[in-house]
């Protein structure tokens, strides 16, 4: 994936400040094309090993990444999507957006989800019932759990995602990065050990029937 490799190429940029993160059409990222996920992630060992190599690295790259990133959930924000969005260090959500971390009802381990930074976020016991059940959670509900710092009305917030973007940039660069680093350590140490033994239950699940069963349906669908 080159969103596994764009943290890195951002933070060579001596110019850079800060991030905005938001997706490029009705949703902020609302899963993938099933017919290749069947051929790349269900039956192909080599391309499946290679995309939960990205999918770590990603998480990885995310936590280390020195820059603030601001994400603008302009729609919904499913499975990854919902990891992709908390770990980004402010999150705005659109009024017509909403968070679902579906892995488990589709037959798969959060192993690279929830799992890994919902429980630092909420309570234990709500990260369970939204994991578990794969409910979705609006955006509302997303702030007042802890998921999401605020809702903003659908066409004002890539602007104010933007001008908060600024804001950031405008501080003095070392004591931004290193404040977010330090932050960011609680994130590094609380995930040692799950994120490895996540991304390996998760992809043993790609071959189960259950989650063969999942794609079929929605495949029927």
């Amino acid at each position: 994936w080159a969103f596994a490799r764009i943290w890195s190429e951002i933070a060579e940029d001596a110019d850079a400040r800060a991030v905005v993160l938001t997706g490029a059409g009705k949703a902020f990222s609302a899963g993938g094309d099933l017919v290749a996920w069947l051929e790349h992630y269900v039956d192909n060992p080599v391309t499946r090993r290679a995309g939960m190599r990205d999918a770590r690295r990603i998480v990885r790259e995310m936590i280390d990444f020195p820059l603030p990133i601001v994400a603008a959930v302009n729609g919904p924000a499913v499975g990854f999507g919902c990891s992709i969005a908390v770990l980004c260090d402010l999150v705005f959500m659109s009024d017509r957006s909403f968070f679902a971390d579906t892995h488990v009802a589709s037959g798969l381990v959060a192993g690279d989800g929830g799992s890994l930074v919902w429980p630092l976020l909420m309570s234990l016991l709500r990260a369970k019932e939204y994991l578990l059940l794969g409910e979705r959670i609006p955006p509302e509900v997303a702030v007042e759990i802890g998921l999401a710092n605020r809702v903003i009305p659908h066409d004002q917030l890539y602007a104010e995602s933007l001008a908060v973007a600024h804001r950031l940039a405008a501080l003095p660069a070392r004591a931004v990065q290193d404040t977010k680093r330090a932050l960011n350590l609680h994130v590094e140490r609380a995930i040692t050990g799950i994120l490895e033994y996540g991304i390996s239950a998760e992809t043993e699940c790609f071959t189960t029937p259950e989650h063969r069963a999942a794609i079929d349906r929605f495949l029927e669908k």
